[in-house]
């Protein structure tokens, strides 16, 4: 079963990340849209997708959830640009202060992966 890792933007600009199973993520946009479950975005309505991707396994999706939940706001808006430079540039910084947040991109911009270790690398798909 597919997973994803998405990001939406809210009424008030702040990001909420989450992973959702299945093969379509409108089911659960909607659900933020009407307020359907208690949480960030709630009272923060309407909330816009800004970045999505999908996932073969749900523990990968999650693992990348926890990792980009993480993140502070510039990588995050790297991420949901396709900055794949910013994003080296972020995570090398972060990578200084918390190992455990920094990424690899490989050279052609393709988006993080996580491994069955729970560490990032290249995505095969791009």
């Amino acid at each position: 079963m597919n997973a994803f890792v998405y990001i939406l933007r809210c009424a008030d600009n702040s990001y909420y990340v989450g992973s959702a199973r299945g093969t379509s993520l409108d089911k659960r946009i909607g659900e933020h849209q009407a307020g359907t479950y208690p949480g960030h975005t709630r009272q923060r309505r309407p909330v816009t997708l800004v970045y999505a991707e999908m996932f073969e396994r749900i523990t990968d999706a999650i693992a990348m959830e926890r990792r980009v939940k993480g993140w502070s706001r510039a990588k995050k808006e790297a991420l949901i640009q396709s900055d794949w430079d910013r994003l080296k540039q972020l995570a090398k910084r972060s990578h200084l202060q918390d190992e455990t947040s920094s990424i690899m991109i490989d050279e052609h911009g393709s988006t993080p992966m996580l491994d069955d270790a729970g560490c990032c690398t290249p995505s095969a798909s791009s």
